[in-house]
């Protein structure tokens, strides 16, 4: 897209992949000079991000269901590229915007729809859509009108139930949604005599299909002894539920801090473009704890002022990327010299231990 079309392209950054149909841009702006200077000069609040990769291109003359698409796919643009690398495939754009779209809709027509949506107080509610097979999958069920409405919305039939651990706020409508829909429930086999309805127990290693898509599960115990995560290494995401949150971790009801901090590693080491689901919106409260034990962490500083902002106009902050909870969530940054001295803690501490003074800090925040 040459000339005027790439005068008119919108670039739209987001802290999670343009895929997901809930994203909410962190900022939006309009190019109208296809100069590299330029464009490098608008997209430089990305350096401090930088395994950012969740740009959108819009090509004006596409249809509207298929104007939005990855750039690496539009640009054929590389993964890992670099901010500058990004910004010369901007300005070269697709052979043409025909060829543009084709990708794009070749892309988006296999990957995995995800609805994410509030329920209760402060829980998130998602349902996952492969659509290759027309297969969806509820993970958890904290309530059952809002599941209810989005199937219908959405015009699919609920094929399983994918439990993270046994609480009432995840596992309280399964027996019912079962009932309304037939679908099979799979959970936790560490926790399967607490799961309603279980019909399929599994644990760390284990890989199932949901169609086309393989979802490996990982023990993330320690909120509760059982508790699993699903990550969809194709998609690049995870769903896990009260282990790990944006800017913090769940409470050990049942574990002990050697197994959740074992858990925590475990997410820990998947790719850092991993996008992480959690189960609540407990971000600005973390966001204050975070702060109050590493003040002096710019990127930190940054994130909760975002934070800020979409909470004033009660937008959410989920999902984040695995890359910026390792840079700014104390649970994830044992190894901080600030977070260590902040506890009083010494410098050659454990840092299982270092994490143990975190969450015990964080409960009597």
């Amino acid at each position: 897209a040459r000339g005027v079309a790439a005068r008119m392209a919108v670039l739209t950054f987001a802290s999670f992949p343009a895929r997901i149909s809930s994203f909410q841009p962190l900022a939006c702006r309009r190019f109208w000079s296809p100069r590299p200077a330029v464009l490098l000069s608008s997209l430089s609040s990305l350096s401090s991000y930088p395994s950012f990769r969740s740009f959108s291109f819009v090509c004006p003359h596409a249809p509207v269901q298929a104007r939005t698409c990855p750039l690496q796919f539009a640009f054929r643009c590389p993964n890992k590229a670099t901010t500058q690398q990004v910004v010369t495939s901007i300005r070269r754009g697709p052979k043409s915007c025909n060829s543009a779209r084709n990708l794009a809709m070749s892309a988006e027509s296999s990957r995995l729809q995800v609805e994410q949506f509030p329920c209760l107080n402060d829980n998130y509610g998602y349902l996952i859509h492969e659509p290759s097979s027309g297969l969806t999958a509820a993970i958890d069920t904290p309530e059952l009108k809002p599941y209810i409405h989005v199937l219908e919305r959405k015009g699919w039939k609920l094929d399983y139930i994918l439990n993270t651990h046994h609480h009432f706020d995840h596992a309280g409508s399964n027996l019912e949604l079962k009932k309304l829909t037939g679908c099979k429930i799979v959970g936790p086999k560490g926790e399967q005599d607490k799961i309603p309805g279980i019909d399929i127990a599994v644990d760390q290693g284990d890989v199932f299909e949901f169609g086309q898509k393989k979802i490996r599960v990982l023990n993330v115990g320690g909120h509760t002894m059982g508790h699993i995560a699903y990550y969809l290494p194709d998609e690049n995401c995870a769903f896990v539920g009260d282990s790990l949150f944006a800017l913090g971790c769940g409470r050990l009801f049942e574990g002990t801090f050697p197994q959740m901090f074992e858990s925590l590693q475990r997410l820990a080491s998947l790719p850092d473009d991993t996008v992480l689901y959690c189960a609540h919106e407990y971000t600005m409260s973390n966001a204050k704890f975070a702060l109050s034990v590493e003040p002096g962490n710019p990127m930190l500083q940054e994130r909760f002022e975002q934070i800020k902002k979409l909470r004033e106009v009660g937008n959410p902050t989920v999902p984040s990327l695995l890359s910026v909870e390792k840079a700014t969530n104390p649970f994830l940054r044992t190894g901080s010299s600030e977070i260590r001295k902040s506890l009083n803690l010494p410098p050659d501490a454990r840092d299982v231990d270092v994490f143990a003074a975190i969450r015990k800090a964080k409960d009597n925040f």
